[in-house]
This record gives structure tokens, sequence and C-alpha cells, in this order.
């Protein structure tokens, strides 16, 4: 299944990324999992959010250029190996591989974002190959049953 990934573009500035997060917060949206990057000038944060679209519209109201982008979540074991066996039959079956971070998660497994060159493609090679991906309520989600 498909999830969507909140992108955001950061002026690389004394409390932006702050920001980000404050506005997410004071409207209760929860940060499943992020990856940052950045450049001399920018900074480009990629998350699971526990609401994409509302999370995109607060940014936006905030100034920020935020999109939201297709994304996978592919649930892996723990043990030595896995991840490259997910890569190889990706690779053997033609695609190519974007960006990956790993999503939080909860117990023995880990499941890891992945943006594909055809991502239909990947759920059916994955799919065949027994690999499970997480639902977008299991994404999103991830994180909300933690205790204050």
């Amino acid at each position: 299944m498909v999830i969507k990934q909140l992108s955001v573009f950061i002026e690389n500035r004394e409390g932006r990324l702050e920001r980000v997060t404050e506005a997410l917060r004071e409207r209760n949206i929860n940060i499943a999992s992020f990856s940052l990057a950045d450049t001399s000038e920018y900074g480009l944060l990629r998350m699971i959010v526990s609401d994409p679209e509302e999370g995109q519209k607060v940014l936006k109201e905030e100034g920020f250029s935020a999109k939201l982008t297709d994304v996978i979540a592919v649930k892996i074991a723990q043990r030595p190996g896995t991840l490259h066996e997910v890569l190889k039959i990706l690779f053997d079956a033609g695609l190519s591989v974007e960006y990956m971070y790993t999503l939080a998660t909860a117990g023995k497994d880990t499941s890891i974002i992945m943006k594909l060159s055809n991502l239909d493609r990947a759920l059916e090679v994955l799919q065949a190959g027994k690999y499970a991906v997480c639902t977008d309520k299991e994404a999103y989600e991830i994180n909300n049953h933690v205790d204050k």
C-alpha cells in the first residue's frame, strides 16, 4: 500500500526547523519518522506524520513549501541481510531506489520508507517475495500510543 510522505523545504536559518515541529505540535500532528538532508542554503525534511494532508495545510499556512509524495514502508525483520534481500529483489526487477529511511516501530521488526522508480511494480515484486508493507494507518499511527 502506498502511503503519503510530507516533504518540506526549509531555509538553513536558525529556528526554521523548530518552527516546523512547533506548527505540527500545535495541531496535534505526530511525526512517526523523518529524514533531514541539507545543502548550504536549504534543507529537505521528509516525514511520515499522523495526518499528512493536514500537516501540508498547516505548513503551507506557515509559509513553508510543503508537498505530499507517495512512498511505501516495507516491513523487514531485524536480522543481518534482510535489507539486502529486499534491495536485491527490487534491483533484479529493474527498480531503482531514489531514497529510503527507517520508520520508527515498536517490537522486533522495522520498516523502511522507500521512494522507488515505480511504486506499483515495487509493490507487486514485494508481494511476490512475501514481503509485507505498512498500511497508511500503521505508518501514520505507529507512535501515537506512547504514554506522555
